[in-house]
């Protein structure tokens, strides 16, 4: 099985950051290691991977939180496993709970407060990022959870490069023009670079964010993308949680 994990939380060992991959108990097409039930997968074959793929990282089924995700910019408290609800953000401090995002294009951002005990993870979308999730979460966890900005640790996930992000010129009018490219007779979305410029403006230091610069639509041989594949697109699931290492 193929994992990712960010090199930016290894200093941190009560921190399990992981992103899945379509390579995984030799799955084969169209949905290779799909981790998701609602692309048309088998569910007895979803369990399993699940189940596989949670118990490398260190966690089960009955200790990740996830949520439908609805490409709006509701951000949920999370204290149990399961389906939390419709959300595009999952904040916790409760330890031996992962944070799942599905993703096969879109950007999954996981965040950390060392100081706080808190972890965020993030679905960010063209939408969720046009409604500014990201900044919503950073703003709720300095107010609701104390946090300073300049403590937190970010990774912005495998996702979709701007060379391969066509969008129309309805959606490319909702975004500043720096984020905007033409390319031939297209206009192109800048999807990880809004989004790490949304936790900069918002206070965290460069240093602290890592950016992957693996391409989701690209990299054909390890990462899911809906935009290359469509209705046979499986999901990744990237996942967060924090250990208690007493």
């Amino acid at each position: 099985m193929l994992i990712i994990r960010p090199f930016i939380y290894k200093q941190f060992p009560e921190i399990i950051c992981s992103f899945s991959t379509k390579i995984g108990l030799e799955r084969k097409g169209p949905y290779f290691f799909n981790l998701s039930y609602s692309v048309g997968d088998k569910k007895e074959i979803v369990d399993s991977n699940r189940k596989e793929f949670y118990n490398r990282i260190g966690l089960s089924i009955e200790t990740v939180s996830y949520q439908k995700q609805v490409h709006e910019s509701t951000i949920r408290e999370v204290n149990l496993s399961g389906l939390c609800g419709e959300s595009d953000a999952l904040i916790t401090t409760k330890k031996n709970l992962g944070l799942a995002i599905s993703s096969a294009d879109c950007p999954a951002i996981f965040i950390y407060d060392p100081l706080q005990k808190v972890i965020a993870a993030v679905h960010s979308g063209w939408r969720g990022t046009e409604k500014q999730i990201l900044k919503k979460t950073v703003r709720k966890l300095k107010e609701d959870f104390k946090i300073n900005p300049t403590d937190l640790i970010c990774y912005i996930g495998p996702s979709i490069s701007q060379q391969n992000y066509e969008v129309s010129k309805e959606v490319a009018d909702k975004f500043p023009s720096e984020f905007i490219k033409k390319e031939n007779d297209s206009l192109v979305l800048n999807l990880k670079e809004a989004n790490f410029n949304m936790l900069r403006d918002a206070g965290i230091k460069q240093s602290n964010i890592q950016v992957s610069n693996l391409c989701s639509f690209e990299y054909e041989s390890i990462l899911h993308s809906y935009r290359r594949d469509g209705q046979v697109s499986g999901r990744a699931l990237g996942i967060i949680a924090m250990k208690d290492n007493q």
